[in-house]
């Protein structure tokens, strides 16, 4: 998860694409002779997209806006077709498993790696089989048995084993979940190459590999969902996702009686979790959803006991599961855009004993980056690109368009319908 990329010479850039309930931001980007990734472009849609806590309600809409944003990035990075994107998926059913597959080859005999992409569709398989509600968002492995002796790296061509047993942790979540995602993406022409869990990927982009060897947990504070992820003795061991995040915030802040923007943008500039901070007197005059009233008055110690009593739904559970792993990681960091409010660090710090930071992501940038992608709402996107490079390392590029073609052809056959002119040869 934190080794250095290797350096692939490429014409085509890698694309990440993070739906979020607010938002759609894509990210194109290379990866340097350094292992760094160079940014050529963002492209943010600030348009209410039908997500509610990371599960897609509206797959046509949300096409539509994928489309758009795709169309923009590409414009804005000079490559106006692109056709291929990798996506971090997670939500409010999103846990983690265990799961094992073992082979018996007769002999002592190559590992080979079509033996095992099969153990590991062999596990997607049971656990999905187990449940015909679960899909398998992405499945991580930790530990490979060769003939009794473990390790935690995939095996080399040149090893050989008779028994192979491979360990994996399986992020799963309800069906719908994966299902409209890739309903999303089959009305546009791009293709989703690869879906990777939200907090793997986080983690690929947070933690250093000395954080992984001690242990350590991710709180990510989204709009719509937090969740808390575990990491420890190699594998991912907790994973729990909260219906509630910055957004719930603001509709509190926006029950004194303001329009929606004016909560948020209050929050944002004058919110705080800690009452130290307040400072006394303070009164926030805002424009009024009653255009009897014109104005709301809204004192600052007020403003922070709203923020405050929503956080505490929040983020009490979370470090009540917690505390069962203290004594065994080293570090909690926190991101998302809920984590930028005032006060967070110092609030999530006096609920554990675990170190408390933000994660940052810079080391993967180059140094001639906008800082404004240097913010933990762009961790996603970070992490989802590094994971796509370590994937381009072993998959090199290849132009979608005969298997977009294959699959229109197919939406087409089921809705009955013809799609003339969309492929060209």
């Amino acid at each position: 998860m934190a080794r250095k990329l290797q350096y692939i010479s490429a014409p085509h850039p890698l694309v990440a694409i993070d739906l979020g309930s607010h938002s759609i931001r894509s990210m194109a980007a290379d990866f340097t002779p350094d292992g760094l990734l160079y940014v050529r472009g963002v492209e943010i849609s600030k348009k209410k997209i039908d997500i509610e806590r990371g599960v897609i309600m509206q797959t046509s809409s949300t096409s539509y806006h994928i489309n758009e944003n795709m169309k923009f990035l590409g414009n804005r990075i000079q490559r106006p077709q692109l056709n291929n994107a990798f996506v971090p998926v997670g939500g409010r059913s999103m846990k983690v498993v265990e799961v094992a597959s073992r082979r018996d080859q007769g002999n002592k005999r190559e590992v080979s790696a079509q033996l095992l992409e099969e153990m590991k569709v062999e596990c997607k398989q049971k656990i999905e089989a187990r449940n015909q509600q679960v899909a398998v968002l992405d499945l991580i492995p930790y530990a490979y048995v060769l003939d009794g002796i473990a390790q935690n790296y995939s095996p080399s061509p040149e090893q050989r084993a008779t028994k192979i047993e491979a360990k994996y942790a399986a992020f799963v979540g309800k069906k719908e979940l994966e299902q409209k995602v890739d309903d999303s993406f089959i009305r546009t022409p791009i293709l989703p190459e690869q879906k990777y869990a939200r907090p793997d990927v986080l983690f690929c982009a947070l933690a250093s590999e000395e954080d992984l060897e001690q242990g350590c947990a991710i709180l990510d504070m989204g709009a719509q969902t937090t969740t808390l992820t575990v990491f420890k003795d190699g594998k991912y061991v907790y994973n729990r996702v909260l219906s509630q995040g910055g957004y719930d915030i603001t509709r509190d802040i926006e029950q004194w009686g303001m329009p929606f923007a004016y909560a948020e943008r209050l929050k944002g500039m004058y919110g705080s979790v800690c009452a130290e901070e307040v400072v006394d007197g303070r009164c926030f005059r805002v424009p009024s959803n009653s255009t009897a009233e014109g104005v709301v008055l809204l004192r600052a110690g007020d403003l922070q006991s709203t923020i405050k009593a929503r956080l505490e739904q929040i983020v009490t559970p979370l470090m009540n599961d917690l505390r069962q792993y203290e004594s065994e990681i080293g570090v909690l960091y926190i991101t998302g855009g809920a984590s930028l409010l005032n006060g967070m660090e110092q609030y999530v710090q006096s609920m554990t004993t675990v170190p408390v930071t933000y994660g940052s992501h810079a080391h993967w940038l180059t140094e001639d980056v906008d800082e404004e992608y240097l913010k933990p709402t762009y961790s996603s996107l970070v992490g989802t690109l590094i994971l796509a490079a370590f994937y381009r390392e072993e998959h090199p590029y290849a132009d979608p368009v005969g298997g977009l073609k294959k699959r229109f052809e197919e939406v087409a056959k089921d809705a009955q319908t013809t799609l003339i002119g969309i492929f060209s040869e």
